[in-house]
C-alpha cells in the first residue's frame, strides 16, 4: 500500500492536519510496530501532493511555516487519482526475498554456513510469530476484529515462511551440486562495426530516393 494514496483516503474523510494524519493511518494499520511512519515521511509526502494538484492547503492554524499546523483537503484531482487507486489490483513483491539472496550469495562465496543462515531466520521467524500472535490476543474481538485479521495474515505469511525453510533445508545440497546461475555480461557503449544492429559498414545496395523535378 502507498502511503501516498493512504493519505488521499483519510483526506477524503475529512481535511486534516500532517500530525492528525500520521495519528489515523498508525490507527489503521494497527500502531506504529506494523507499519512506521516518520513525520517527515508525512509532510514530505503532503508537499509532493500539492505539488501535484491533489491535495491543497486549506488553512494554518497560526503559523503558516510551521507543517504541523496545515490543514490539508483533497482536491477533485486528487479524488479521481483515489478512485483508479481503488479500482486497482496491488502488486505483491514475494519474489524479492533478502533471505534468498543471501543465502544464494553465501552460496556463491562460501563466505558463510548455509544451514547456520537457515537457523538463524528460521529463529527470528519464530520470535515474529510470537510476538504477532501475541499483538492478535491482545485486540477485542467485538471491536477490533479488522486489526485481528491483518494480525492473522501475518501469521499465516510467518507459518509459509517457515514451511519454506523447511524444503530450503532439505535441498540445500542439491543446490550446492547444480551450477549456480551466471548473469549475462552485456557490451557496453556502441556497437562496432559490422556486428548486428549497427548501420556501419553501410549496406551495398542503398534504396534510390527519389528527386524532386
Amino acid at each position: 500500500m502507498s502511503v501516498r494514496n493512504a493519505l488521499l483516503g483519510l483526506l477524503a474523510q475529512k481535511p486534516r492536519h500532517g500530525y492528525e494524519l500520521r495519528a489515523a493511518f498508525e490507527a489503521v494499520v494497527g500502531g506504529d510496530t506494523n507499519w512506521e511512519v516518520k513525520p517527515a515521511q508525512i509532510y514530505t509526502t503532503l508537499d509532493r501532493l500539492e505539488e501535484a494538484g491533489l491535495v491543497e492547503r486549506q488553512s494554518d492554524l497560526g503559523h503558516g511555516e510551521e507543517p504541523s499546523r496545515r490543514i490539508y483537503a483533497i482536491t477533485k484531482l486528487g479524488a479521481e487519482a483515489l478512485h483508479d487507486w481503488f479500482t486497482s489490483s496491488v502488486e505483491t513483491q514475494h519474489q524479492r526475498d533478502e533471505f534468498f539472496v543471501k543465502l544464494m550469495v553465501a552460496l556463491a562465496s562460501d563466505g558463510a554456513d548455509p544451514w547456520r543462515l537457515i537457523q538463524i531466520q528460521r529463529n527470528h521467524l519464530y520470535r515474529e510469530m510470537h510476538d504477532a500472535t501475541s499483538q492478535r490476543d491482545s485486540y477485542d474481538p467485538q471491536t477490533e476484529i479488522a486489526q485481528i485479521l491483518l494480525l492473522d495474515k501475518t501469521i499465516m505469511h510467518l507459518e509459509a515462511d517457515l514451511r519454506w525453510m523447511d524444503m530450503i533445508e532439505m535441498r540445500v545440497e542439491a543446490i550446492k551440486h547444480q551450477p549456480l546461475p551466471k548473469p549475462e555480461i552485456r557490451p557496453r557503449g556502441r556497437p562496432r562495426k559490422g556486428d548486428k544492429g549497427s548501420t556501419y559498414p553501410p549496406p551495398d545496395h542503398l534504396p534510390e530516393v527519389p528527386t524532386s523535378k
